[in-house]
């Protein structure tokens, strides 16, 4: 239905404009070829009036021979008598004589005689005669107005003139319903080279929305519609791939999941068997996995905060709380976080916490976050001897917090995609694959950026820049370049 729609407007559209062009074109054409074939027997038989004029005033000055019959001699030897008809009028208005040899007993209506009349000279008459033919008549008074013939009358008929305009008006219009139909043709052929490819695009474009991401369009054309294909196809394909991510990332999030509430479900029951029970070894066990459950319930935590934090981050929802901090300090917190975790995996952090910096306007449990997020990252993607280092420097208005490791790095193909909702490029580490995309979400929330540098096998870099607080001048005051709770959109 789209389709026709599509089809019958163009059709519509064009086809009227073009329709009401070539009628306007006709008429102007009819009037103009009309006027030009009129006007060219108009000057034709005004020239020859003026002529016979001429001699009319000749034969009046020269005095010589009767008058009326030199008079009636021109009209007889008319010699244009195959193009017009000379006609003698005399005093009473009648036509004795004209140049066909024909005398006209009945008066007929000639309006240029009266025209001539009133002037007192010559008048003109375009239009139907008495018979109801077409002609074009001139009359002339002769200057002799005593004599038996007072006027002449040269008269032609328009018919051919008429029948000449006929045909190239229908040879025109014939003409413009060969252009009305080669522009339906072209325009036809042309609506479907545009409309079949769209219908394509929406057949293909259904099979992608009801979950077919392998669905592919065909391109044809380098042009408009074949960009579109691109699109298209490159949507398709980009979908697919967060569609697999996603699943991997719900299979990813079950298995952490479950991982420390079977642990818990576990070490529940032991100490359920363990309790009143009088011997030091069950007590000690008790102890351990109380120990375990602290633990592992801490993962749950976190991982339920990481999942709250993503959905607010979709949201929009994502609220900072932001005051004057010491960003040393929060990463410092951080470190000492792993530390005890870094010896138990014998993987080694070299940190030197740096001198006093400026300080920088933020939310301080968000940024430790990130800290944690990273350094986290770095443990687990690292072996037993890697290395991790953590440095900070300021330049420039702005701190460098570097968090380097010797891991298992990250595959070229998969870099930059590692900042993307789901993606995880070594499913074999644990991990929702949703810790960077949070946290490059919370440095970008206070204007700053989040660097990702890694060659596989060899180890990553995460290097994180915020501004910090600008000095007002020489002074110690400082200024807040910015001091508002940063929010991207309303919680609802």
């Amino acid at each position: 239905m789209a389709m026709r729609s599509i089809t019958k407007r163009w059709l519509y559209n064009s086809m009227s404009l073009i329709l009401v062009i070539l009628i306007v074109i006709l008429i102007v054409a009819a009037y103009s070829i009309k006027s030009y074939y009129y006007n060219g027997v108009r000057q034709s038989v005004e020239s020859r009036a003026t002529v016979m004029e001429n001699m009319l005033g000749s034969y009046a000055q020269s005095g010589s021979g009767d008058y009326d019959d030199q008079v009636r001699s021109l009209v007889e030897e008319f010699s244009d008598k195959d193009k017009m008809e000379l006609m003698a009028i005399d005093q009473t208005g009648g036509i004795p004589l004209t140049s066909s040899g024909f005398a006209v007993e009945e008066k007929m209506a000639m309006p240029d005689y009266y025209a001539a009349l009133e002037s007192g000279g010559r008048g003109s008459f375009t239009g139907l005669s008495s018979t109801g033919e077409n002609i074009f008549a001139v009359t002339l008074l002769t200057p002799v107005a005593s004599g038996e013939i007072t006027a002449l009358r040269l008269v032609t008929s328009l018919e051919a003139i008429d029948r000449q305009i006929v045909y190239i008006i229908i040879v025109l219009t014939a003409l413009g319903i060969a252009i009305i139909f080669f522009v339906v043709l072209t325009s036809s052929y042309f609506i479907k080279s545009i409309v079949r490819p769209v219908g394509k695009l929406g057949a293909v474009a259904k099979r992608i929305a009801s979950g077919d991401f392998e669905a592919r369009i065909e391109k044809k054309h380098d042009d408009e519609i074949g960009e579109l294909c691109d699109v298209i196809n490159y949507m398709a394909g980009e979908l697919g791939s967060t569609e697999t991510m996603k699943n991997d990332f719900i299979s990813s999030v079950s298995h952490e999941l479950r991982t420390p509430l079977t642990a818990i479900q576990g070490w529940a029951e032991t100490i359920q068997d363990c309790v009143g029970s009088p011997d030091e070894a069950d007590r000690e066990t008790a102890e351990k996995g109380v120990q375990v459950i602290i633990n592992e319930a801490g993962r749950l935590t976190g991982m339920v905060e990481e999942l709250l934090d993503f959905s607010r981050m979709q949201s929009g929802r994502l609220v900072l709380v932001k005051d004057k901090m010491d960003l040393v300090a929060e990463l410092s917190e951080a470190y000492l976080m792993f530390t005890q975790r870094a010896l138990r995996e014998n993987i080694r952090i070299d940190y030197d916490e740096p001198e006093i910096f400026s300080p920088v306007f933020g939310d301080k449990n968000r940024l430790r976050q990130v800290f944690i997020n990273i350094i986290e990252n770095a443990l687990k993607y690292s072996d037993a001897g890697d290395v991790i280092t953590i440095s900070a420097e300021e330049a420039g208005g702005k701190i460098r917090v570097a968090i380097a490791d010797t891991g298992c790095g990250i595959k070229a193909e998969d870099l930059p995609k590692v900042k993307t909702k789901f993606f995880k490029g070594n499913s074999t580490r644990r991990g929702s694959g949703i810790g960077l995309a949070v946290a490059d979400e919370i440095v970008r929330l206070h204007e700053g950026t989040l660097e990702i540098e890694s060659e596989e096998n060899k180890g990553t870099t995460v290097t994180i820049t915020l501004p910090v607080i600008q000095k007002r001048g020489d002074g110690d005051s400082m200024k807040i370049v910015e001091n508002t709770v940063e929010t991207p959109r309303e919680a609802e």
